[in-house]
């Protein structure tokens, strides 16, 4: 059965129990990742799973908060290898390619130097041979791919769709996904207001994890609603494309206290009669 890791829960903003957004997709022997914000490799270790079981990553968008991490996971996945791993496929809205190729490019990538230097130096040599790999040792390989609404991959136990997602448009390009399996269909909303492609995309899903910045009322008076979901609008997005679950993800800090949980899952049940999740980091869902 499919298993979600929650592993980033947050936001931009800070908590002591939340920070960033990212999460861990188990199906079957494949283990994917959806976003990589802030400590995403640390928290991957710290569910159970390990960088280099990890073949496949899907971006929403890039905000610091959900691609801060993905040079350090690169680069673990890479160093922690021994050159026979899956090659890591990356998927994702424009500027995909672009910050893969900003941070490994031979010439000009902001991290080559740690490759260059680990693929060359005896030590990181005698190491990488000590793991069980073979010289000489590879440099990193990643497929990275800018992709567009639609089917983006199809395996034989699952299959991976994207849909726009209206977020901070035009200045990022912003994509929710739904992975389809033959065990029920799970579906990431990333960032995003209610929207009617987010919907169509989740219809009869069996969890949505919907963004939810903040208490509904509280985000209006403070202008804060645009192009994000609070309390009401993930629940009326959860209600009208009838998912059996809705998982709150990306809780800001007001809602992070423990005080306004009760109260915040009070108030989504006035519009939203399924089951609902109030998530944490490192929380196990199985689907």
């Amino acid at each position: 059965m499919p298993k979600i890791h929650i592993l980033g829960a947050g936001t931009p903003t800070p908590t002591s129990d939340r920070f960033g957004s990212s999460f861990a997709l188990t199906i079957g022997a494949d283990q994917i990742l959806i976003d990589c914000g802030l400590a995403t490799t640390h928290k991957l270790v710290k569910a159970g799973l390990w960088p280099t079981n990890i073949d496949y990553l899907f971006f929403t968008h890039h905000h610091f908060d959900h691609d801060i991490d993905y040079p350090c996971f690169l680069l673990c996945r890479w160093d922690q290898s021994i050159g026979q791993e899956n090659e890591l496929q990356v998927y994702g809205p424009t500027l995909t390619e672009k910050i893969t190729r900003g941070i490994l490019d031979e010439k000009t990538g902001l991290f080559a130097h740690d490759w260059i230097a680990r693929v060359n130096h005896p030590l990181s040599q005698q190491v990488y041979v000590n793991r069980g790999g073979t010289l000489p040792r590879k440099p990193p390989l990643v497929k990275a791919v800018d992709i567009t609404p639609g089917p983006v991959v199809s395996t034989e136990s699952w299959e991976a769709i994207a849909a726009p997602a209206e977020h901070v448009q035009p200045y990022l390009d912003s994509l929710a996904y739904r992975f389809n399996t033959p065990n029920g269909s799970i579906v990431f909303t990333g960032d995003t207001q209610p929207c009617e492609s987010v919907v169509d995309l989740a219809k009869d899903a069996d969890m949505m994890l919907c963004m939810c910045w903040d208490e509904q009322s509280t985000m209006e008076n403070n202008g804060e609603n645009i192009g994000q979901c609070g309390t009401e609008g993930a629940a009326k997005m959860a209600q009208a494309a009838e998912v059996k679950q809705l998982g709150l993800v990306h809780i800001g800090p007001t809602l992070s206290k423990k005080t306004t949980e009760e109260t915040s899952i009070h108030h989504i049940k006035k519009f939203y009669d399924g089951e609902i999740i109030y998530s944490h980091e490192l929380m196990q869902i199985q689907l």
